[in-house]
Protein backbone atom coordinates (compact mmCIF):
# COMPACT_ATOMS: atom_id res chain seq x y z
CA UNK A 1 0.00 0.00 0.00
CA UNK A 2 1.18 3.55 -0.74
CA UNK A 3 1.74 6.46 1.59
CA UNK A 4 -1.14 7.80 3.62
CA UNK A 5 -2.11 11.47 3.71
CA UNK A 6 -4.76 13.41 5.58
CA UNK A 7 -7.16 15.54 3.50
CA UNK A 8 -9.72 18.02 4.78
CA UNK A 9 -13.26 18.44 3.52
CA UNK A 10 -15.10 21.76 3.38
CA UNK A 11 -18.30 23.22 1.97
CA UNK A 12 -18.02 24.90 -1.43
CA UNK A 13 -21.36 26.26 -2.64
CA UNK A 14 -23.84 23.39 -2.48
CA UNK A 15 -21.08 20.77 -2.67
CA UNK A 16 -18.56 19.26 -0.33
CA UNK A 17 -14.96 19.55 -1.54
CA UNK A 18 -11.88 17.66 -0.39
CA UNK A 19 -8.56 19.48 -0.39
CA UNK A 20 -5.80 17.07 -1.43
CA UNK A 21 -2.18 17.52 -0.33
CA UNK A 22 0.29 18.92 -2.87
CA UNK A 23 2.62 16.00 -2.05
CA UNK A 24 0.38 13.80 -4.22
CA UNK A 25 1.55 15.75 -7.30
CA UNK A 26 -1.94 16.22 -8.72
CA UNK A 27 -2.15 18.94 -11.37
CA UNK A 28 -4.87 21.58 -10.94
CA UNK A 29 -7.95 21.66 -13.20
CA UNK A 30 -7.91 17.90 -13.78
CA UNK A 31 -11.10 15.86 -14.00
CA UNK A 32 -11.65 12.84 -11.81
CA UNK A 33 -14.16 9.99 -11.65
CA UNK A 34 -15.40 9.37 -8.10
CA UNK A 35 -17.00 6.06 -7.19
CA UNK A 36 -18.37 4.92 -3.84
CA UNK A 37 -18.16 1.31 -2.66
CA UNK A 38 -19.22 0.27 0.82
CA UNK A 39 -18.72 3.78 2.17
CA UNK A 40 -15.25 4.19 0.61
CA UNK A 41 -14.55 6.81 -2.05
CA UNK A 42 -12.32 5.85 -4.97
CA UNK A 43 -10.74 8.45 -7.27
CA UNK A 44 -9.30 7.86 -10.72
CA UNK A 45 -8.35 10.32 -13.45
CA UNK A 46 -10.99 10.76 -16.12
CA UNK A 47 -9.86 9.36 -19.46
CA UNK A 48 -8.85 12.10 -21.88
CA UNK A 49 -10.15 11.72 -25.43
CA UNK A 50 -7.31 11.97 -27.91
CA UNK A 51 -8.06 13.43 -31.30
CA UNK A 52 -6.08 12.86 -34.46
CA UNK A 53 -5.57 15.86 -36.73
CA UNK A 54 -6.55 14.63 -40.19
CA UNK A 55 -6.45 18.03 -41.87
CA UNK A 56 -3.09 17.21 -43.49
CA UNK A 57 -4.39 14.03 -45.17
CA UNK A 58 -6.53 15.75 -47.81
CA UNK A 59 -5.04 15.25 -51.27
CA UNK A 60 -2.53 12.61 -50.15
CA UNK A 61 -4.32 9.74 -51.93
CA UNK A 62 -4.71 10.48 -55.64
CA UNK A 63 -7.95 9.30 -57.18
CA UNK A 64 -9.94 9.41 -53.95
CA UNK A 65 -12.61 12.09 -53.78
CA UNK A 66 -14.51 13.12 -50.70
CA UNK A 67 -18.24 12.50 -50.82
CA UNK A 68 -20.47 15.53 -50.36
CA UNK A 69 -21.97 15.88 -46.90
CA UNK A 70 -25.64 14.97 -46.89
CA UNK A 71 -26.19 14.59 -43.17
CA UNK A 72 -27.82 17.98 -42.62
CA UNK A 73 -30.21 20.37 -44.25
CA UNK A 74 -29.24 23.90 -45.20
CA UNK A 75 -30.30 26.70 -42.90
CA UNK A 76 -33.28 28.75 -44.07
CA UNK A 77 -31.03 31.83 -44.22
CA UNK A 78 -28.60 30.02 -46.53
CA UNK A 79 -31.42 28.82 -48.78
CA UNK A 80 -32.81 32.37 -48.99
CA UNK A 81 -29.36 33.77 -49.85
CA UNK A 82 -28.83 31.18 -52.61
CA UNK A 83 -32.28 31.96 -54.06
CA UNK A 84 -31.52 35.70 -53.98
CA UNK A 85 -28.29 35.11 -55.91
CA UNK A 86 -30.14 32.98 -58.50
CA UNK A 87 -32.83 35.65 -58.86
CA UNK A 88 -30.30 38.45 -59.43
CA UNK A 89 -28.57 36.54 -62.25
Amino acid sequence: MGREYTAKSFKSGNSIAIRLPAALGIEPNGEWVVTEENGELHLRPKAVKKYIDVSGFAGKAPGIRLLPREDFEERPSTIAALEAVKASN
